[in-house]
């Protein structure tokens, strides 16, 4: 079984009939539990179940929807830690599960005993969820105003608004939406990556200053328009160093060797982005604006932890 997926909207929907949930950052399961064995199936039909022994679940006959999810200090969701546990070796996924346990967030109830819920409104399958849910697996919040839910939007990866009265859909985009966390920084531009075609930017490198006074490169922006990446080139001439050339292929490149223009640290860009991991922009940010009022030399790392 395949989960019902959510659209992406800008902001949230502000009326009646919805629900809000916070937006987990984790990999989606659904758990299929039968007595007390546990299947774990990915948002693409994968098994999951050799990767997380530690999780566990009230015995019974049931389906879940939900995420599964590390937390760090505070609380803190630990994306790449996630990553980590998907290893052929078991002792090193026995290992993890004890250093690094990880939660199941159930967020709905497809099927209890011999009953499918699918065609039941969202309401009653909370209900029912609500019902079931205990011991290890915990219950992700839910509000029904979407003032209630707008802390969300700042304190965890975004929301996630449900049609109260909508079944569930496995695979389908309906009755779901949700909303990403954007997020803001100052950074400086350590340099730029031609694009596709010859004479234009495709991006810019970001770099941040650490407390030590050491500049690390932490992402990159992109989106330009087609005016704007060949405007770039010109603009950014005057903070060549001469130093170019190709960096290595990494998981954060595709596996594909990209070229680079190095630049002096002089210019300070604005930008937005949705998500850090492991100390870098995991998705490509989008330049705001330019920042001359800005010394480079302010634009620090401590802000990707805001």
């Amino acid at each position: 079984m395949l989960p019902q997926l959510a659209r992406s909207r800008a902001a949230l929907p502000d009326a009646d009939g919805w629900a809000y949930e916070p937006k987990w950052d984790g990999f989606r399961a659904i758990a299929f539990v039968d007595g007390d064995a546990v299947e774990l199936q990915s948002r693409n039909g994968k098994p999951l179940t050799r990767y997380f022994p530690e999780l566990a679940f009230p015995a019974g006959r049931y389906v879940l929807d939900g995420e599964i999810v590390i937390f760090g200090e505070g609380r803190r969701q630990e994306f790449d830690r996630l990553g980590q546990r998907i290893h052929p070796t078991a002792s090193r996924v026995a290992r993890l599960a004890q250093e690094t346990p990880a939660t199941f967030m159930a967020f709905d109830l497809l099927a209890r005993e011999d009953e499918v819920l699918l065609e039941l409104p969202y309401d009653a399958r909370r209900a029912a969820l609500e019902a079931r849910v205990g011991g290890a697996v915990e219950l992700t919040p839910v509000v029904h105003a979407a003032a209630d839910a707008e802390h969300w939007l700042q304190t965890a990866e975004g929301v996630i608004a449900k049609e109260r009265d909508a079944p569930y859909r496995p695979g389908e985009r309906v009755g779901m939406v949700k909303v990403k966390r954007v997020r803001t920084i100052d950074a400086v531009v350590l340099g730029w990556r031609p694009g596709k075609a010859e004479g234009t930017v495709g991006s810019l490198i970001l770099g941040l200053y650490d407390a030590g006074g050491r500049l690390h490169e932490v992402g990159h922006s992109s989106g330009f328009t087609a005016k704007d990446k060949r405007a770039l080139v010109e603009r950014l001439a005057p903070y060549e160093t001469g130093e170019r050339g190709s960096g290595d292929p990494s998981r954060w490149t595709a596996g594909r060797e990209l070229e680079w223009v190095k630049l002096r640290p002089e210019l300070v860009v604005e930008v937005t982005f949705d998500h850090v991991s492991d100390g870098r922009i995991r998705h490509g940010a989008k330049v705001q604006r330019w920042r001359e009022d800005k010394p480079p030399e302010a634009c620090g790392i401590e802000q990707l932890d805001g």
